[in-house]
């Protein structure tokens, strides 16, 4: 996902992404933004919004493939 831009994921893909990348943060995965301890406490240490923080700075290398149509 480094790189991408966000808007070119549909929002099911967008809501998977965050999704799995809170569940890693809550499995006490690295955090791969700096956020300040006033930042933290500003987000209430959910792993969903520091996840969707991620999301928008595009630092999660995560990779979406989708199926292509096929040619008959």
């Amino acid at each position: 996902m480094k790189g991408q831009k966000t808007e070119f994921f549909t929002k099911y893909e967008k809501a998977r992404i965050i999704g799995a990348r809170a569940l890693q943060i809550f499995m006490e995965a690295p955090i791969l933004v700096k956020i300040s301890k006033e930042d933290f406490e500003k987000l209430r240490y959910n792993p969903i919004e520091i996840a969707k923080k991620e999301f928008e700075e595009g630092v999660l290398p995560i990779t979406i493939k989708r199926p292509l149509p096929s040619k008959k």
